[in-house]
């Protein structure tokens, strides 16, 4: 029954999602960026639910992966009432039974499929339990304010979806009170997220072996799309801007996939690769992208009859980031040695310096002090002892 039951859900969730979001593009989407949008939010209610099924039937103890599959069944149920409720009000289809409360459910039911499930998959993950019985006691603060916020949103709102009534607007005195706890509990949204988030870092910070790595997976996709959407605050309208919503949205829907890889603990040791790999590439990317662009404006500027008309500053430009590439690849890759893998780049500087030595010295008892010292420096072993052996004549 146990391994039956994620399974029927996801199943539910896909078949839920897929007509929905057909639907919503249909009367919702007016350009491609609400196309890629929809498309993006589909793909993470598909993924939730195939990751989240698949992790709740292996581990079935581990509650995030049951948070996963919630939320890939939160996001069909979303999409769904949304688009039916939209198609009963906005087409001829309509009216259509139980619209308004579609509708409803279609607008309000966000506030726990994603301000509740995320956070409580930033405050249990990987293992499916609080860090510490203080840490219990925010979670269970955090899911109380999302309650608060679901029910008082969703019964003092005049209007939700597309302006529809409210079908369960309560009014009077009972209505201001839950009025003005609505406006608290959007106060209290920012710092309940802020104290997921918290509990991430502080896990991280104590953690080690596999769950530190499945941190470390989960952590990286995070960062890239909350990089992806946070730039389009700064980034001005246009084809770059475009660009970075769509790497922040693909994140955001591989974060439960990432999440489910990292708790069945599959390809958990490369991604120190990974995240080195991005450490060094993504600085580098930016530096070379801005000197490119810099070079050809500054070219364009300083000669204009010769760069305006022709490729001459684009042709300049690129083969001066060409030369540029390596040698501020390996200066970013020497910064990021020494800032985040400074055991890594002291052991390398150690075994450089007793090559060198090695050159020079004849002495073989100091060969063995000076080959001992730098093994413990280097490997850090709990026990160090050389043999040679001696010469047979």
């Amino acid at each position: 029954m146990t391994r039956r039951l994620p399974t029927a859900l996801a199943a539910l969730a896909v078949l839920l999602v897929l007509p929905g979001a057909w639907l919503s593009a249909v009367l919702d989407y007016i350009d491609v960026v609400d196309l890629v949008v929809g498309v993006a939010f589909a793909l993470l209610g598909v993924a939730s639910a195939i990751t989240g099924a698949v992790v709740a039937t292996r581990v079935p103890d581990n509650g995030v992966g049951w948070i996963i599959l919630g939320l890939g069944l939160g996001i069909g149920i979303l999409l769904s009432t949304g688009a039916y409720g939209e198609l009963g009000i906005t087409t001829s289809v309509g009216p259509l039974p139980g619209q308004s409360v579609a509708v409803w459910v279609g607008d309000v039911a966000g506030i726990p499929v994603f301000f509740g499930l995320v956070g409580l998959l930033l405050l249990l993950f990987p293992t499916g339990q609080p860090i510490s019985p203080a840490w219990r006691t925010g979670t269970w603060m955090f899911t109380g304010v999302v309650a608060v916020a679901f029910v008082s949103y969703g019964v003092t709102s005049p209007d939700v979806g597309s302006q529809v009534p409210n079908p369960f607007l309560v009014t009077g005195r009972t209505g201001d009170l839950l009025t003005e706890v609505a406006s608290i509990t959007d106060w209290l949204a920012l710092p309940a997220m802020a104290l997921a988030a918290a509990s991430m870092v502080v896990r991280l910070r104590r953690s080690h072996g596999v769950e530190r790595q499945q941190l470390k997976s989960f952590a990286l996709v995070a960062v890239l799309a909350a990089l992806g959407l946070g730039s389009t605050v700064v980034i001005p309208a246009g084809l770059v801007a475009d660009l970075a919503f769509l790497v922040g949205l693909l994140g955001v829907a591989a974060l439960p996939v990432t999440a489910g890889l990292a708790i069945l603990r599959h390809g958990l040791y490369g991604i120190d690769v990974v995240i080195k790999s991005t450490l060094i590439y993504g600085p580098l990317t930016a530096v070379l992208l801005a000197t490119y662009l810099g070079l050809v404006l500054l070219l364009q500027l300083l000669f204009p009859p010769l760069a305006g008309e022709s490729d001459l500053a684009v042709a300049a430009s690129t083969l001066a980031v060409a030369g540029l590439f390596r040698p501020l690849r390996s200066r970013i890759q020497d910064v990021v040695d020494r800032r985040f893998y400074r055991r890594r780049y002291d052991a390398a500087r150690t075994l450089e310096g007793f090559a060198a030595r090695l050159r020079e010295e004849l002495d073989l008892d100091s060969l063995g002090t000076d080959l001992r010292g730098v093994v413990s420096t280097t490997m850090q072993p709990a026990h160090v002892s050389l043999w040679l052996r001696e010469e047979i004549r």
